[in-house]
C-alpha cells in the first residue's frame, strides 16, 4: 500500500479513465511506489495542495507496481512523476519531490485557464 496523501484519491489502472480523463477539473496525478523515498517527503505537499486548491484542481496517486498499465500508457519511468491532465490530455509533467510553494508556482499556468 503506497502512502496515501490525506485528501488525495488513490486510483488504479481500471478507475484512472473515469477518475482522471473524465474529470471536470484539472487533475495532478503523482506517480508513486511503496520504495519511493521522495514520494514519502511528496505525500504532506500533495495534501496540503489538496487542501489549499480544492475547487481548482483534483489530486490523485497511482501505485505503479500495482497498476504498471497507466505508467506505461504515459511512459512514466521515474517516481515521484507528477502529470496535470486537462481535459483527458496530459498537459505538464514534473519529476521528482519539491516543496509546496514551488510545486505551486509550477501549477500557476494550469490555474489560470480554470
Amino acid at each position: 500500500m503506497i502512502h496515501a496523501a490525506e485528501g488525495v484519491t488513490e486510483v488504479t489502472d481500471d478507475t484512472f479513465d473515469t477518475e482522471v480523463l473524465a474529470a471536470g477539473l484539472p487533475v495532478l496525478v503523482e506517480f508513486t511506489a511503496d520504495w519511493c523515498g521522495p514520494c514519502r517527503q511528496l505525500a504532506p505537499v500533495l495534501s496540503a495542495v489538496a487542501a489549499e486548491e480544492a475547487g481548482r484542481i483534483k489530486i490523485v496517486q497511482i501505485d505503479v507496481d500495482h497498476n504498471p498499465g497507466i505508467a506505461s500508457r504515459y511512459a512514466v519511468l521515474a517516481m515521484p512523476t507528477m502529470m496535470v491532465f486537462r481535459s483527458g490530455e496530459p498537459v505538464k509533467s514534473m519529476v521528482g519531490a519539491r516543496p509546496k510553494r514551488r510545486l505551486l508556482q509550477e501549477l500557476e499556468d494550469v490555474f489560470e485557464t480554470v
